[in-house]
């Protein structure tokens, strides 16, 4: 799959971008060509998850990193292994498109039928053991519960599946908020089937690539892990990533982040983590942002329900907001907010006083 296909792609999964404007093919520069060029290389076409953050070019570069590293490039945990923590994470925050793509990829790469059970949440019905603790772990990341249990890994693999854990309770929230529901083509119901094994022949194509460790992190600066980041310590290439990423959406979150909703939405992920079905809704919400200027509560919504509800951000509220801020300061609001909510379950999956040791094989 070379050039041509990354081209048709390209054009293809713009179509998925919804409330910010679409970057033409063929037209990026700068950081965002750079991003644009080395997702194609290392990982066959630009992905619609990553592509969706292109008005902000700091927040595409860090949500390449976070995924590449984490997930594409080579390490100590198998890609369908990885694929299956990335497809029930998924599952959890209610993001179907990035469940169909992922429960694809595993999938390509390994057993269909663990594939479609991950899918389907159905993970007592995943026949490799292994797979099957890792999905239910995986599922239940977000959830208050998680914090302080075993995890079912060796601590050299804890970079390479919590920042896969991490980068998907980021990107989740993202997807939810600016990508349509199915990445898949709208065919009729009988053809659905013949599309899916289409999808599963290239994603498991695209998934066998195991791109170099470590050569994206020349796209953002140089910047210290931070204590939350501490899992990712044992593992060079993705602790740098995640270094990078979460300094360079900090320092884009100023100008579109105001004092009082960073408060708002740190204070509410100090005290419960993770996408829940009651929150969000319209008391809730209310009585939420009832304690923050009038003219910063549509961003303040915004903030919460992409922390906690991204499934319930309405084009209203994104249309309010863009009453105040631009495309780029729209994904820099979200991608903080995302961010911060998958910092504060990964932080609760390792203890801050632990780092794992430098990884091997297994």
């Amino acid at each position: 799959m070379g050039s041509l296909f990354a081209r048709v792609a390209r054009r293809a999964s713009a179509a998925h971008i919804r409330h910010v404007a679409r970057v033409a093919p063929g037209s990026e520069t700068g950081l965002v060509a750079e991003v644009y060029q080395q997702m194609e290389a290392d990982f066959g076409m630009v992905a619609p998850p990553i592509g969706l953050h292109a008005p902000a070019p700091a927040a595409l570069a860090a949500s390449w990193l976070m995924l590449r590293e984490s997930l594409l490039a080579g390490g100590v945990v198998d890609r369908s292994v990885k694929e299956a923590v990335a497809a029930a994470v998924s599952v959890a925050n209610r993001c179907p498109y990035c469940v169909e793509v992922h429960g694809a990829a595993m999938a390509g790469l390994s057993s269909g039928a663990d594939a479609d059970a991950i899918v389907a949440g159905r993970f007592d019905a995943v026949a490799d053991p292994r797979v099957r603790e890792l999905a239910h772990w995986a599922w239940a990341s977000g959830r208050p519960e998680a914090g302080g249990r075993p995890v079912p890994f060796p601590a050299e693999q804890a970079p390479e599946v919590i920042g896969v854990v991490v980068t998907f309770h980021y990107l989740n929230r993202m997807v939810s908020l600016f990508l349509t529901e199915s990445p898949l083509p709208p065919v009729p119901a009988p053809a659905l089937g013949m599309v899916r094994r289409g999808a599963r022949f290239v994603m498991g194509t695209l998934a066998r690539r195991r791109p170099t460790p470590g050569t994206s992190l020349e796209l953002l600066p140089d910047a210290p892990l931070p204590p939350d980041l501490c899992w990712a310590a044992g593992r060079p290439p993705v602790a740098a990533a995640f270094a990078r990423a979460a300094a360079a959406v900090e320092h884009g979150a100023h100008g579109a982040v105001t004092a009082e909703v960073r408060g708002l939405v740190l204070g509410a992920l100090a005290r419960r983590v993770g996408v829940e079905p009651g929150l969000g809704a319209p008391a809730w919400l209310a009585e939420a942002v009832a304690t923050v200027p009038a003219n910063d509560r549509p961003a303040a919504r915004l903030g919460l329900l992409t922390a906690f509800a991204p499934y319930r951000v309405t084009g209203e509220l994104v249309d309010q907001v863009r009453g105040d801020l631009d495309e780029a300061g729209l994904i820099r609001l979200t991608s903080w907010a995302s961010l911060a909510a998958a910092r504060a379950i990964g932080a609760r999956l390792w203890p801050v006083e632990s780092a794992p040791p430098a990884g091997r094989h297994i």
